[in-house]
């Protein structure tokens, strides 16, 4: 039977796919990827790999060696071969598609030539080493191992100090108004997902239709169907990320044996490691790497030096190793994605999220029935609290998993905000964001009974900064040395506290909070964590003493576990230092500055409005730089009454392809605050010629499951 499928463009360009059966769209869907993002979907090819330092070169072979020692690759092999028949055949059906586009796609793609790159055959667990990829270091373990430094180097009294999101950190702002609240008096479900800012963008707008569904939304390039934001027209779902934890690291022992073997010390005594291999990573420019991949009884090892541990009986290593729920359940909870795009209630939605694996989301989802979903998805192990917290002790008993916990949820009696502050999953969780923007979310939707999806931007757009307070107070207190300190303390404290583009003032505080912090980060009392820590620079995000400080600034500014800190000493100098700097405004300072794997030419990009704890989350990282590469990915607008009456932009454009009209058509509506229409009436959509495919699929036994699909849809 050959696989069929048609695409069709709106005035975006984005993507509407239309087939016969889900399989046949699936072959679409992965086809359209390999076409109009074949340079993006390679390189996360790559990257699940640990392949990414043979095309990019030195910069990619911290990450190519995790990705190595953390058996990405192997997992993912591990996660397709455990899969149902029906969602086994979607995605390769999906994989056959990619396969079928890539040599088009690679043609009209700049990077091939320019690196080399010549695409090769995708597996059929490809997208999910692709899915863990992009979300193994979602739940910021890393984190762990500053608390270990912190721990080590200041005491345990000192864990409190940072006690904050870092910049590694992954978050998003979600709401679900219910009907009681808007005009027409259906819900809407509205917000914006907070990744780093990329170039191709890290969503792509996309439409699915076959008889069996009809589903908008987000997907994420390389992976089949959509998943984290989705309208299926009787039913809408959006998602954040909880803050859970539920990785874990530990402190092994490992040791050389007379005949060759490595044995780890765990709570039973020495047992021999369930793996070991020694792989190559090739590097572009530099010469190769050898790492020892090496897999105790609790995971992977991902940080330490095993190289000793072939010479002579008693040679030792302390080493690191990554507990991590894909590894141990052989699940990565790919099964949920086609259960949500044959959604038609909230009921299904749910049904769908309890085979939610990682990263752990909050959800909310509504229907054209009535029906209203708050509630945590994901795979979170019951264990001690000292998991959660820091690196454990291999060899001692009581770290181990003990289950799985119960995923909360809530009753939904008027607005549900997630925005990745405490609150639902508080259970599963050590870290959270501050609540700045989830109480600045409420309040401004408290204020109506009448709303509809194009007043939902100005909420996208807010530039409030909420939580000034800690330090706008200490300056209050200040005495200035200078008239010009005087005159910035005076504006400083008359300020709206809005981070507006435009806004002297806001560049001034940014200025003086930046000043702060690094003169902070460079007092005698936090010398020790100035680095280099010992760690692997993959995980510096969450290393670097500036940016810890930065994000932690609110409580350094108040507590008492720095004694002898001149904090008033710190903030005259800071005052006097931004007082001295020519006068600009936020937006000339905090600019776009997406992120791109190759290095591109001089490119002025847009001044935004926003901060890390504005609803409008343009981060940037204070004491380090002003400009942002951290943001709203995408905007959306689920309208439970009219889908066609539904919103969503992303920061660039729908097509990967740099000089193709679509590639950065959006920006200067992102920018703005301004989206796009939802078109989802094919009448009002162009046929995509020389699209129609016929014969292109089947590799690889996906018709031989069709009918496994059918029966389970």
């Amino acid at each position: 039977m050959p696989s069929r499928s048609r695409t069709y463009r709106d005035a975006w360009g984005i993507p509407h796919l239309r087939a016969a059966d889900p399989l046949q769209l699936a072959h679409g869907q992965g086809r359209n990827a390999a076409c109009d993002r074949a340079w993006q979907i390679e390189v996360e090819r790559h990257r699940s790999q640990g392949t990414a330092a043979a095309i990019l070169g030195a910069p990619a072979l911290s990450w190519d060696l995790l990705a190595r020692r953390a058996r990405l690759d192997d997992t993912a092999r591990r996660c397709f071969d455990a899969l149902d028949p029906a969602t086994a055949a979607w995605v390769t059906a999906y994989v056959d598609g990619v396969n079928a586009g890539l040599e088009q796609g690679a043609a009209a793609a700049p990077e091939f030539p320019a690196t080399g790159l010549t695409p090769t055959p995708w597996r059929p667990w490809t997208p999910l080493g692709v899915w863990l990829a992009h979300h193994i270091l979602f739940a910021g373990f890393p984190t762990k191992l500053w608390r270990e430094e912190v721990a080590r180097r200041l005491g345990i009294h000192a864990l409190g100090l940072f006690a904050t999101d870092g910049p590694g950190t992954a978050g998003s702002n979600g709401w679900l108004v219910p009907g009681h609240r808007t005009a027409h008096g259906a819900p809407i479900i509205a917000g914006d997902p907070h990744r780093p800012l990329q170039n191709p963008g890290f969503y792509q707008q996309l439409h699915l239709s076959c008889p069996e569904f009809d589903v908008v939304g987000f997907a994420v390039p390389g992976v089949p169907g959509i998943a984290h934001f989705g309208h299926a027209g009787t039913v809408a779902w959006a998602i954040t990320n909880a803050m859970a934890d539920y990785h874990d690291l530990y402190e092994e022992k490992l040791r050389g044996t007379d005949d060759g073997r490595v044995e780890a010390l765990g709570p039973d005594g020495w047992r021999p490691v369930l793996h070991r291999r020694r792989e190559t990573v090739e590097v572009a420019g530099g010469d190769p790497v050898d790492v020892d991949v090496i897999e105790t009884a609790r995971g992977p090892v991902i940080i330490g030096d095993t190289g000793n541990l072939t010479g002579p009986s008693g040679a030792e290593a302390t080493v690191i190793s990554l507990r991590y729920p894909p590894r141990v359940t052989a699940d990565l909870g790919f099964a949920a994605i086609p259960a949500l795009l044959h959604a038609r209630t909230v009921a299904d939605v749910d049904r769908a999220f309890d085979r939610w694996i990682e990263p752990v989301n909050v959800v909310h989802a509504a229907d054209t029935e009535g029906g209203l979903l708050h509630r945590v998805a994901g795979y979170v192990p019951v264990r001690h609290r000292d998991n959660t917290l820091r690196v454990v002790p291999a060899r001692q008993p009581g770290h181990d998993w003990r289950g799985r916990h119960d995923t909360p949820r809530a009753e939904v009696d008027d607005l549900a905000v997630m925005a990745n502050a405490r609150g639902l999953a508080t259970p599963l969780g050590t870290e959270f964001a501050p609540p700045h923007r989830a109480d600045r979310i409420t309040e401004l939707l408290r204020r109506s009974h009448e709303w509809t999806a194009p007043e939902m931007g100005a909420v996208h757009m807010d530039a409030q900064l909420p939580f000034t307070a800690p330090l706008l107070e200490q300056v209050a207190r200040l005495v200035p040395r200078t008239p010009a300190a005087a005159c910035l303390r005076e504006s400083l404290l008359a300020w709206d506290r809005r981070m507006d583009a435009g806004s002297t003032v806001a560049a001034d505080y940014a200025r003086l909070r930046s000043a702060v912090v690094r003169r902070i980060a460079k007092a005698p009392q936090l010398r020790s964590l100035a680095g280099p820590l010992p760690y692997p620079a993959v995980f510096e995000p969450w290393l670097n003493l500036t940016g810890k400080v930065a994000f932690a600034l609110d409580n350094l500014l108040t507590t008492d576990l720095l004694p002898g800190l001149d904090l008033s000493g710190i903030l005259v100098g800071a005052l006097e230092e931004t007082a001295g700097a020519d006068p600009v405004t936020w937006g000339e300072l905090h600019r776009l500055a997406p992120l791109r794997v190759l290095p591109g030419g001089e490119e002025q990009w847009p001044g935004l409005g926003g901060d890390h704890d504005c609803v409008l989350a343009t981060s940037s990282v204070p004491g380090i730089t002003d400009v942002s590469s951290r943001g709203p990915s995408a905007r959306y607008v689920w309208d439970l009454a009219d889908r066609d009456s539904s919103l969503w932009i992303v920061p660039l454009g729908a097509n990967g392809i740099p000089g193709n009209a679509h590639h950065r058509d959006q920006l200067p509506l992102w920018t703005s605050g301004r989206l796009a229409p939802v078109v989802t009436d094919f009448a009002h959509l162009t046929e995509e010629t020389g699209t129609e495919e016929e014969g292109a699929g089947g590799g690889d036994g996906t018709q031989g499951r069709i009918s496994n699909w059918k029966s389970k849809a």
